[in-house]
């Protein structure tokens, strides 16, 4: 069982997203992954899409520590600052679904070297939200970032 979280993490929408894209930015090294935990509703998931070798779209599915363990890696050698540049999110009752475009950068002040959606769906329980699951893709030729702003 993971630790409680913290309330600014996890009382508004904004707070939630923003705790999402704090826990997976730094310099090379460890993420803060037991916040991370504190996020997801058991069993939530993250998904990655891709395109497929051979056309159409292939896609990685992991429960949290699955997502740890495949991302761990990379992010203990790589400096890697992903920050929300746009927002949609639409919200009915205890359910909150938000589109979130993002940049990923080397460095805080650096050109972005990806650009990507998350698509982020959020329940709140009466006391905070928890994250239910994350598919995200990242734009390439062929497939642009959508003008999220409105």
């Amino acid at each position: 069982m993971s630790a409680a979280a913290a309330e600014a993490d996890v009382a508004t929408i904004d707070g939630i997203v923003g705790a999402l894209y704090a826990c997976v930015s730094g310099p090379a090294g460890p993420r803060d992954w037991a916040r991370e935990r504190t996020l997801f509703l058991p069993g939530g998931r993250l998904m990655s899409a891709r395109p497929g070798p051979a056309g159409g779209a292939v896609g990685e599915s992991f429960d949290i520590e699955g997502y740890i363990a495949s991302r761990a890696p990379f992010f203990e050698a790589n400096d890697f600052y992903e920050v929300e540049i746009a927002r949609r999110t639409f919200q009915f009752g205890g359910m909150a679904h938000v589109l979130s475009a993002y940049e990923g950068r080397r460095s805080p002040g650096e050109k972005p070297f990806l650009r990507g959606v998350n698509s982020i769906q959020l329940f709140h329980d009466g006391r905070r939200f928890w994250v239910l699951s994350i598919l995200w893709d990242n734009e390439r030729p062929g497939l642009n970032l959508p003008d999220l702003r409105g």
